[in-house]
C-alpha cells in the first residue's frame, strides 16, 4: 500500500505529460486522462492507468492534478460532461497547475467547495524538461488541510515550492508577476536580436557575448539562440518549447489584474501588444522566440545580413 495519495492527472500537454510521467515513475498510483489517446498511452507505458473521461480518472483519486491550457479547459475538465468534480469525494483535492488568473482560481475553488472538494492553487514554471525531472518552480495558495494532502505530489514535481498565501488565487497572483517579468524579458531579447540584425551584426555572436555580462538574462540566454535560429536554413527546425499564444493569454492576465489593482504596467502592456501582433501574423503555435520575426522579418534566402 503506497503512502502517496491516489492521483489523477488531467491534461497531458507540454507540461502535463512530463509531470504525469514523473509521477508515474514514483510510487504514486496515477491515472491519466487526455483527449489524445496516444498521449495517454505514453504515460501508461510508464505504469499509469488510462481513463476515457475526466470523471473516470478522478473516481478513485484523492488528488487531481489539473494541467490544462486555460480556464475554459479547466471548466470543461471539472464541470463539463463527464467532468471530474462530480466524481470526487468530499475532502479530496484538485491541484490547479495552469495559469488562469486569481479571480478564475477563486471562482473554481468556490464551485469545488460546494461539493466539499478543496483547491490547491499551484501554477508551475520551468518548462517540459524540468517538469520531467521534478525540477519545477511551483507557487502555492492554499489552506493547510488541502496543502498537506497535496504535498507528497507537489514535492515530486518541484525543486522549489513557495507557499505565498493560504487562499486560492494567491499562487496565481505570484505567477502573474513571474509571467510579467518573463514576457517582458523575452520581448527585450527579441529587440536586442532584431537590432543586431539591423546593424549587420551576427546575432549569435551578440548573444554569446552579452549573455555573460550585466545585460544578460535567463530569457536572453535561453531564447536568444532560438531567435538566431529563426532565420535562414534552420528556421523550420526551431523546437517549440513554449507556444507564443501562451504569452498572449498570460500577458492578458497580467494587464487585466494590474488594471484592477490600479497599478500601471507600461512595459507589460507593450509586450502584450507584440505577442498579439505575433499571433495575428500566424505565430500562435510557434515557439515564443519567434516573436523576433515580427520585429525583424526574415529576408529572402541569400539576402540575410
Amino acid at each position: 500500500m503506497s503512502d502517496y495519495p491516489r492521483t489523477a492527472v488531467l491534461g497531458l500537454g507540454a507540461m502535463g505529460l512530463p509531470m504525469a510521467r514523473r509521477l508515474a515513475a514514483t510510487q504514486i498510483d496515477v491515472t491519466v486522462f487526455d483527449i489524445a489517446a496516444e498521449r495517454r498511452a505514453l504515460v501508461a507505458a510508464d505504469g499509469a492507468a488510462e481513463a476515457a473521461t475526466p470523471a473516470e480518472a478522478a473516481r478513485a483519486a484523492e488528488v487531481v492534478v489539473l494541467a490544462v491550457r486555460d480556464q475554459a479547459q479547466v471548466d470543461s475538465a471539472l464541470f463539463g460532461e463527464n467532468g471530474a468534480a462530480a466524481a470526487l469525494t468530499a475532502g479530496s483535492v484538485v491541484v490547479l497547475t495552469s495559469t488562469v488568473g486569481p479571480e478564475a482560481a477563486r471562482l473554481t475553488a468556490a464551485r469545488l467547495g460546494e461539493l466539499g472538494v478543496l483547491l490547491v492553487d499551484a501554477p508551475v514554471s520551468g518548462g517540459p524538461t524540468r517538469a520531467g525531472n521534478g525540477d519545477l518552480l511551483i507557487v502555492v495558495g492554499a489552506e493547510r488541510t488541502a496543502l498537506e494532502l497535496a504535498r507528497p505530489v507537489l514535492d515530486r514535481l518541484a525543486s522549489t515550492l513557495t507557499v505565498i498565501g493560504d487562499r486560492p488565487g494567491d499562487g496565481q497572483a505570484l505567477k502573474a508577476i513571474n509571467q510579467l517579468l518573463a514576457g517582458v524579458h523575452i520581448v527585450a531579447a527579441a529587440e536586442a536580436v532584431a537590432l543586431a540584425r539591423g546593424l549587420g551584426l551576427d546575432p549569435q555572436t551578440v548573444i554569446d557575448s552579452l549573455s555573460q555580462g550585466a545585460a544578460g538574462s535567463f530569457m536572453f540566454a535561453d531564447r536568444g539562440p532560438r531567435m538566431a535560429q529563426a532565420y535562414g536554413d534552420e528556421a523550420d527546425a526551431v523546437e517549440v518549447r513554449s507556444r507564443l499564444d501562451i504569452f498572449v493569454k498570460d500577458m492578458g492576465i497580467v494587464t487585466g489584474i494590474a488594471k484592477n489593482a490600479h497599478v500601471p504596467v507600461p512595459l507589460a502592456s507593450a509586450a502584450e501588444q507584440l505577442y498579439l501582433l505575433g499571433e495575428r501574423a500566424g505565430l500562435a503555435a510557434r515557439d515564443d522566440s519567434s516573436i523576433v520575426t515580427v520585429l525583424s522579418p526574415a529576408t529572402p534566402r541569400g539576402e540575410d545580413r
